[in-house]
This record gives structure tokens, sequence and C-alpha cells, in this order.
């Protein structure tokens, strides 16, 4: 059998099983009872489906938030209980930082749309950008190709990456 940790205590009552409680109230944060980790979690085991491994640099998703929470109130001493306004305020972070990563998800979504738009909508116009060799090109855009993380526009023979674009005109009628 397993010696419990030392601020925990183990009781038996008559002829029923021993029960390991803890002697102090379980405090803290749930952060304080995470370990953080900057490796790579090991691949689920054969079988195991349900359980999402940890990810990387110590960050917890939502399935594991919420296992620790739940465990956090299971555990915690029934005579100085975990106090509502700290539960709430655990919720509340957490809900934030989820939010925040989505809307910054979102926002980076909203800013690829937004420079493929550009780059469209530079077709039929003349562009003055910085060549491969230094010197400032002119030319009219032809197409706009939108595989990498920035678009690129073909100006004659050449990619030009729109953030090299430096000024755009109306064609010479």
């Amino acid at each position: 059998m397993r010696t419990p940790p030392r601020f925990w205590s183990t009781c038996a009552s008559k002829g029923g099983p021993a029960i390991t409680t803890p002697t102090a109230p379980v405090s803290g944060k749930i952060s304080d009872y995470v370990p953080k980790t900057s490796a790579p979690s090991d691949a689920p085991k054969a079988g195991d489906t349900t359980e999402t491994p940890a990810k990387p640099g110590g960050e917890l998703g939502k399935d594991a938030f919420l296992k620790l929470l739940v465990a956090q109130l299971k555990y915690q001493d029934p005579m100085k209980p975990m106090d509502n306004s700290e539960f709430l305020a655990q919720t509340a972070q957490f809900t934030t930082v989820e939010k925040l990563t989505d809307l910054a998800t979102l926002e980076q979504s909203l800013l690829t749309a937004q420079l493929q738009l550009g780059a469209s909508n530079l077709i039929g116009k003349t562009v003055a950008y910085t060549g491969d060799d230094g010197k400032e090109q002119t030319g009219v855009v032809t197409a706009a190709a939108f595989s990498g993380s920035t678009p690129t526009l073909r100006v004659g023979d050449t990619d030009v990456a729109l953030s090299a674009v430096k000024e755009v005109r109306n064609p010479a009628s």
C-alpha cells in the first residue's frame, strides 16, 4: 500500500475501509497543482480515445481545466469549502482566456481575408515595388496568388509579395 503524503491522515472505522483525508486544507489555485512542461506529451495509448494530451508549454485545454476544477471541488476540505468568489473567478478567468483565443483566431482570419481582397483589387493597376536587385521596379499586376502567408502579385514575369509594393497607380490610359 502506498504511504499517503505527510499532510494526509488515514483513519479506519470498525471493520470498514481506510479513508485518507487531508489534515490541512487544500488551497491555492489550480495552476499550483499543475506541472508546467515544455516537452510534448506522449501519444495516447492504444484504445484511449477520450483523453487528449496536454499541450506543450504547460497550456491546459478546456477538458483538462474542467477535470482539475472538479478534482479541486471533490477533494476540498469539507470544513473550509472553496470560496464561491474564488471558484467564480477561476471559471471567469478560464472563459476569458478561451474567448480571447477565439477572438485572436477570428482576427487572423479577417486579416488574411483583407489581404486577399486588397491583393485582388490591385489586378490591372500599376504598382511600384523594390525588386530583388534593390532597385525600384514598376509594372501592371496581372494576377494575385494566395498560397503563402502573404498574397503574391504577378507583375510581368515576376512574383511580388504584397508587402513589397511601395506605390499603386491607375494604369496609363
